[in-house]
């Protein structure tokens, strides 16, 4: 049995677990590559639809989210997830938890580019102050086994702020 963040919850190692969504580009078509529409429709059974773009900076409006703002905001929806389970587990009572997160994409030549890290700013409030210091810990565990954090090609960094 694996044993993690889940604790009693752990499952059989080698489980496999599949993720579907349909992507829709909601534009009409690409005449040229400055006036083309960047918007997109992420959707999936029994969920919002969630609207994409490009970042403004390759053409894409503002008010969508892009994948560069998404991928930091499941990185650090992960972190925060593993880290309340982790809690939970060693009977740590959060009471807070919010996040600042941010990310860096560096522009390559040949019109690529990557993310090269992510700074997670986890703010967080637990009710024994004598939790503290297991709480900051815990940290890093997550960090370790927070499944997208993970699978990056980057570091994924910690700031964390703990306090009762």
């Amino acid at each position: 049995m694996a044993v993690g963040a889940f604790g009693s919850y752990a499952r059989p190692m080698g489980r496999t677990h599949g993720y579907e969504i349909a992507l829709r580009w909601t534009g009409d078509r690409t005449a040229d590559y400055r006036s083309y529409s960047r918007g997109n429709e992420v959707t999936a059974p029994g969920k919002p639809v969630l609207v994409g773009s490009a970042d403004p900076a390759f053409g894409g409006d503002a008010s969508r989210w892009n994948p560069e703002e998404l991928l930091v905001a499941a990185l650090a929806q992960c972190h925060m997830l593993t880290y309340l389970a982790l809690c939970a587990r060693d009977g740590i009572v959060v009471t807070g938890y919010t996040d600042e997160a941010s990310g860096t994409m560096e522009e390559e030549p040949g019109n690529t580019g990557r993310i090269t890290e992510v700074v997670l700013r986890p703010s967080v409030t637990v009710a024994d102050g004598a939790a503290v210091a297991k709480a900051e810990a815990l940290h890093g565990v997550a960090g370790r086994e927070c499944f997208l954090a993970r699978s990056m090609a980057f570091p994924v960094r910690h700031r964390p702020v703990v306090s009762a």
